[in-house]
Protein backbone atom coordinates (compact mmCIF):
# COMPACT_ATOMS: atom_id res chain seq x y z
CA UNK A 1 0.00 0.00 0.00
CA UNK A 2 1.40 3.39 -0.97
CA UNK A 3 2.47 5.62 1.93
CA UNK A 4 0.73 8.89 1.14
CA UNK A 5 2.14 10.83 4.04
CA UNK A 6 3.81 13.74 2.27
CA UNK A 7 6.82 14.09 4.49
CA UNK A 8 7.38 10.36 4.56
CA UNK A 9 7.33 10.30 0.78
CA UNK A 10 10.17 12.79 0.76
CA UNK A 11 12.18 10.78 3.26
CA UNK A 12 11.71 7.52 1.41
CA UNK A 13 12.58 9.19 -1.88
CA UNK A 14 16.03 10.08 -0.61
CA UNK A 15 16.67 6.49 0.41
CA UNK A 16 15.21 4.47 -2.44
CA UNK A 17 18.62 3.50 -3.84
CA UNK A 18 19.45 1.38 -0.81
CA UNK A 19 18.51 -2.24 -0.36
CA UNK A 20 17.22 -1.42 3.11
CA UNK A 21 14.74 1.13 1.77
CA UNK A 22 13.57 -1.27 -0.93
CA UNK A 23 12.91 -3.98 1.62
CA UNK A 24 11.20 -1.44 3.86
CA UNK A 25 8.81 -0.31 1.15
CA UNK A 26 8.10 -3.95 0.36
CA UNK A 27 7.16 -4.48 4.01
CA UNK A 28 4.61 -1.66 3.83
CA UNK A 29 3.23 -3.06 0.58
CA UNK A 30 2.77 -6.61 1.84
CA UNK A 31 1.76 -6.20 5.48
CA UNK A 32 -1.77 -7.26 6.43
CA UNK A 33 -2.05 -4.43 8.95
CA UNK A 34 -4.60 -1.90 7.76
CA UNK A 35 -6.40 -4.46 5.61
CA UNK A 36 -6.86 -7.38 7.99
CA UNK A 37 -10.36 -8.74 7.34
CA UNK A 38 -10.13 -10.93 10.44
CA UNK A 39 -10.01 -7.96 12.84
CA UNK A 40 -10.98 -4.90 10.77
CA UNK A 41 -14.24 -3.18 11.67
CA UNK A 42 -16.14 0.03 10.99
CA UNK A 43 -17.71 2.25 13.63
CA UNK A 44 -20.22 5.06 13.05
CA UNK A 45 -18.31 7.99 14.52
CA UNK A 46 -19.56 11.57 14.29
CA UNK A 47 -21.02 11.38 10.80
CA UNK A 48 -18.65 8.95 9.03
CA UNK A 49 -17.60 5.33 9.21
CA UNK A 50 -14.21 5.01 10.90
CA UNK A 51 -12.16 1.93 10.04
CA UNK A 52 -10.20 0.41 12.91
CA UNK A 53 -8.31 -2.71 13.90
CA UNK A 54 -7.38 -4.11 17.31
CA UNK A 55 -4.60 -6.49 18.32
CA UNK A 56 -3.51 -8.12 21.58
CA UNK A 57 -4.87 -8.03 25.10
CA UNK A 58 -4.21 -5.88 28.13
CA UNK A 59 -4.46 -2.18 28.88
CA UNK A 60 -5.76 -0.24 25.85
CA UNK A 61 -3.15 1.53 23.70
CA UNK A 62 -4.32 3.88 20.96
CA UNK A 63 -1.81 4.50 18.14
CA UNK A 64 -2.45 7.41 15.74
CA UNK A 65 -0.96 7.80 12.25
CA UNK A 66 0.14 10.96 10.46
CA UNK A 67 -1.08 13.04 7.52
CA UNK A 68 -2.34 10.91 4.64
CA UNK A 69 -1.21 7.76 6.41
CA UNK A 70 -3.04 4.71 7.67
CA UNK A 71 -2.90 1.85 10.15
CA UNK A 72 -0.16 0.07 8.22
CA UNK A 73 2.36 2.82 9.02
CA UNK A 74 2.82 1.08 12.40
CA UNK A 75 3.75 -2.38 11.16
CA UNK A 76 6.85 -2.22 13.39
CA UNK A 77 4.91 -1.18 16.50
CA UNK A 78 1.81 -3.40 16.35
CA UNK A 79 3.45 -6.81 17.01
CA UNK A 80 5.73 -5.32 19.68
CA UNK A 81 3.05 -3.58 21.74
CA UNK A 82 0.35 -6.23 21.16
CA UNK A 83 2.36 -8.52 23.47
CA UNK A 84 1.40 -6.32 26.44
CA UNK A 85 -1.49 -4.10 25.34
CA UNK A 86 -4.79 -4.11 23.54
CA UNK A 87 -3.54 -2.11 20.56
CA UNK A 88 -6.18 0.03 18.84
CA UNK A 89 -5.47 1.69 15.50
CA UNK A 90 -7.81 3.62 13.21
CA UNK A 91 -7.63 5.29 9.84
CA UNK A 92 -8.28 8.95 10.64
CA UNK A 93 -11.16 10.82 9.04
CA UNK A 94 -10.79 11.16 5.24
CA UNK A 95 -7.72 8.91 5.25
CA UNK A 96 -7.16 5.24 4.55
CA UNK A 97 -10.45 3.35 4.67
CA UNK A 98 -12.23 6.05 6.70
CA UNK A 99 -13.96 7.88 3.86
CA UNK A 100 -15.43 11.33 4.55
CA UNK A 101 -16.45 13.41 1.50
CA UNK A 102 -17.23 16.57 3.44
CA UNK A 103 -15.15 19.67 2.73
CA UNK A 104 -14.06 20.47 6.27
CA UNK A 105 -11.22 18.77 8.11
CA UNK A 106 -9.29 19.80 11.22
CA UNK A 107 -7.10 18.26 13.86
CA UNK A 108 -9.74 19.10 16.45
CA UNK A 109 -12.28 17.05 14.48
CA UNK A 110 -9.92 14.10 14.37
CA UNK A 111 -9.15 14.29 18.10
CA UNK A 112 -12.87 14.28 18.82
CA UNK A 113 -13.26 11.31 16.45
CA UNK A 114 -10.71 9.35 18.46
CA UNK A 115 -12.56 10.21 21.64
CA UNK A 116 -15.69 8.88 19.95
CA UNK A 117 -13.91 5.67 19.00
CA UNK A 118 -12.85 5.06 22.61
CA UNK A 119 -16.45 5.67 23.68
CA UNK A 120 -17.62 3.22 21.01
CA UNK A 121 -15.25 0.62 22.43
CA UNK A 122 -16.48 1.39 25.98
CA UNK A 123 -13.00 2.42 27.08
CA UNK A 124 -12.69 5.12 29.70
CA UNK A 125 -9.03 5.82 28.90
CA UNK A 126 -5.98 4.56 27.01
CA UNK A 127 -2.27 4.97 26.60
CA UNK A 128 -1.63 6.92 23.40
CA UNK A 129 1.14 7.05 20.78
CA UNK A 130 0.99 9.63 17.99
CA UNK A 131 3.34 10.13 15.05
CA UNK A 132 3.54 13.46 13.16
CA UNK A 133 -0.07 14.61 12.65
CA UNK A 134 -0.97 11.74 14.96
CA UNK A 135 1.14 13.44 17.61
CA UNK A 136 -0.85 16.62 17.10
CA UNK A 137 -4.05 14.61 17.47
CA UNK A 138 -2.66 13.02 20.61
CA UNK A 139 -1.90 16.39 22.17
CA UNK A 140 -5.38 17.64 21.29
CA UNK A 141 -6.96 14.49 22.70
CA UNK A 142 -5.17 15.17 25.99
CA UNK A 143 -6.28 18.82 25.87
CA UNK A 144 -9.90 18.33 24.79
CA UNK A 145 -10.61 14.97 26.45
CA UNK A 146 -8.13 14.73 29.33
CA UNK A 147 -9.95 11.85 30.98
CA UNK A 148 -9.26 9.64 27.96
CA UNK A 149 -5.44 9.69 28.14
CA UNK A 150 -3.39 7.71 30.68
CA UNK A 151 0.02 8.60 29.25
CA UNK A 152 0.99 10.04 25.90
CA UNK A 153 4.02 9.64 23.62
CA UNK A 154 4.28 11.94 20.58
CA UNK A 155 6.96 12.05 17.91
CA UNK A 156 7.40 14.71 15.22
CA UNK A 157 4.47 16.86 16.37
CA UNK A 158 4.18 20.62 15.91
CA UNK A 159 1.99 23.32 17.43
CA UNK A 160 1.73 25.69 14.48
CA UNK A 161 2.56 25.69 10.75
CA UNK A 162 5.47 27.99 10.04
CA UNK A 163 9.24 27.97 9.65
CA UNK A 164 9.81 28.41 13.39
CA UNK A 165 8.36 24.93 13.84
CA UNK A 166 9.10 23.21 10.52
CA UNK A 167 12.53 23.14 8.87
CA UNK A 168 12.37 26.14 6.48
CA UNK A 169 13.15 24.32 3.23
CA UNK A 170 10.59 21.60 4.02
CA UNK A 171 8.04 24.23 4.99
CA UNK A 172 8.62 26.07 1.68
CA UNK A 173 8.33 22.80 -0.25
CA UNK A 174 5.08 21.83 1.49
CA UNK A 175 3.55 25.27 0.88
CA UNK A 176 4.51 25.25 -2.81
CA UNK A 177 3.09 21.75 -3.23
CA UNK A 178 -0.12 22.83 -1.55
CA UNK A 179 -0.39 25.91 -3.77
CA UNK A 180 0.12 23.83 -6.90
CA UNK A 181 -2.60 21.42 -5.82
CA UNK A 182 -4.97 24.24 -4.91
CA UNK A 183 -4.41 25.91 -8.28
CA UNK A 184 -5.05 22.62 -10.08
CA UNK A 185 -8.22 22.09 -8.08
CA UNK A 186 -9.53 25.53 -9.05
CA UNK A 187 -8.81 24.94 -12.73
CA UNK A 188 -10.35 21.47 -12.84
CA UNK A 189 -13.86 21.42 -14.30
CA UNK A 190 -14.93 18.33 -12.40
CA UNK A 191 -12.18 17.18 -10.01
CA UNK A 192 -12.44 13.64 -8.74
CA UNK A 193 -13.44 12.91 -5.17
CA UNK A 194 -9.98 11.44 -4.55
CA UNK A 195 -8.24 14.62 -5.76
CA UNK A 196 -10.48 16.86 -3.65
CA UNK A 197 -9.81 14.68 -0.64
CA UNK A 198 -6.04 14.80 -1.14
CA UNK A 199 -6.20 18.59 -1.48
CA UNK A 200 -8.15 18.77 1.78
CA UNK A 201 -5.53 16.71 3.61
CA UNK A 202 -2.65 18.70 2.12
CA UNK A 203 -4.30 21.96 3.14
CA UNK A 204 -4.44 20.65 6.71
CA UNK A 205 -0.72 19.86 6.58
CA UNK A 206 0.18 23.37 5.38
CA UNK A 207 -2.14 25.59 7.43
CA UNK A 208 -2.79 23.78 10.71
CA UNK A 209 -2.55 23.25 13.67
CA UNK A 210 -2.88 26.27 15.95
CA UNK A 211 -2.24 25.02 19.47
CA UNK A 212 -1.46 27.58 22.17
CA UNK A 213 1.25 27.02 24.73
CA UNK A 214 -1.33 27.78 27.42
CA UNK A 215 -3.28 24.72 26.25
CA UNK A 216 -0.22 22.52 26.78
CA UNK A 217 0.10 23.91 30.31
CA UNK A 218 -3.23 22.29 31.11
CA UNK A 219 -2.18 18.74 30.16
CA UNK A 220 -2.06 16.77 33.41
CA UNK A 221 -0.82 13.37 32.23
CA UNK A 222 2.83 12.48 31.65
CA UNK A 223 3.94 13.04 28.05
CA UNK A 224 7.04 11.71 26.29
CA UNK A 225 7.95 14.27 23.62
CA UNK A 226 10.11 12.77 20.86
CA UNK A 227 11.88 14.16 17.81
CA UNK A 228 14.79 13.31 15.58
CA UNK A 229 17.81 15.59 15.76
CA UNK A 230 17.34 16.06 11.99
CA UNK A 231 13.54 15.97 12.08
CA UNK A 232 11.44 18.15 9.78
CA UNK A 233 10.09 19.50 13.06
CA UNK A 234 12.90 21.63 14.43
CA UNK A 235 14.44 20.30 17.68
CA UNK A 236 13.94 23.67 19.36
CA UNK A 237 10.21 23.43 18.65
CA UNK A 238 10.10 19.91 20.08
CA UNK A 239 11.91 21.26 23.15
CA UNK A 240 9.31 24.03 23.45
CA UNK A 241 6.52 21.46 23.46
CA UNK A 242 8.21 19.49 26.24
CA UNK A 243 8.92 22.62 28.29
CA UNK A 244 5.27 23.65 28.06
CA UNK A 245 3.83 20.41 29.46
CA UNK A 246 4.03 20.11 33.26
CA UNK A 247 4.89 16.39 33.31
CA UNK A 248 7.06 15.77 30.28
CA UNK A 249 10.15 13.85 29.28
CA UNK A 250 12.11 15.00 26.23
CA UNK A 251 13.87 12.56 23.91
CA UNK A 252 15.79 13.86 20.90
CA UNK A 253 17.00 10.83 18.95
CA UNK A 254 20.50 11.17 17.46
CA UNK A 255 21.03 10.64 13.73
CA UNK A 256 17.28 10.56 13.08
CA UNK A 257 14.78 12.33 10.87
CA UNK A 258 11.00 12.41 11.06
CA UNK A 259 10.32 8.67 10.73
CA UNK A 260 11.42 7.59 14.19
CA UNK A 261 8.91 4.67 14.44
CA UNK A 262 10.38 3.25 11.23
CA UNK A 263 14.12 3.92 11.06
CA UNK A 264 14.65 3.95 14.84
CA UNK A 265 11.93 1.41 15.58
CA UNK A 266 13.77 -0.73 18.15
CA UNK A 267 14.86 2.26 20.23
CA UNK A 268 11.45 3.86 19.79
CA UNK A 269 9.48 0.81 20.91
CA UNK A 270 11.69 0.13 23.93
CA UNK A 271 11.76 3.73 25.16
CA UNK A 272 8.01 4.30 24.76
CA UNK A 273 7.26 0.99 26.48
CA UNK A 274 9.52 1.95 29.36
CA UNK A 275 7.83 5.35 29.65
CA UNK A 276 4.38 3.77 29.85
CA UNK A 277 5.41 1.14 32.40
CA UNK A 278 7.43 3.22 34.85
CA UNK A 279 6.03 5.89 37.19
CA UNK A 280 6.72 9.44 36.05
CA UNK A 281 9.74 10.81 37.89
CA UNK A 282 9.82 14.44 38.95
CA UNK A 283 13.39 15.79 39.00
CA UNK A 284 13.63 19.11 40.84
CA UNK A 285 16.01 21.07 43.00
CA UNK A 286 19.13 19.24 44.10
CA UNK A 287 17.90 16.08 42.40
CA UNK A 288 18.98 17.71 39.13
CA UNK A 289 22.56 16.95 40.18
CA UNK A 290 21.93 13.21 40.04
Amino acid sequence: MKIKQLLLVALFAFATQTLFAQELEKSFDTTHYGRNAAVGKYADIRGFKMYYETYGKGQPLLIIHGNGGSINNFLFQIPYFAKKYQVILADSRAQGKSVDPKDSLSYEMMADDLNGLLDHLHLDSAYVIGWSDGGINGLLLAIRHPDKVKKLAVTGANLWPDSTAVEPSIYKWAMSMNKAMTDSLKKAKSPSAAFKNEAKINHLLSYEPHIKLSELHGIKVPVLVIGGDHDVILPQHTLLIAQSIPKSDLWIIPNSGHSTPVFKRDQFNERVSEFFEQPYRVIEGMNRLR
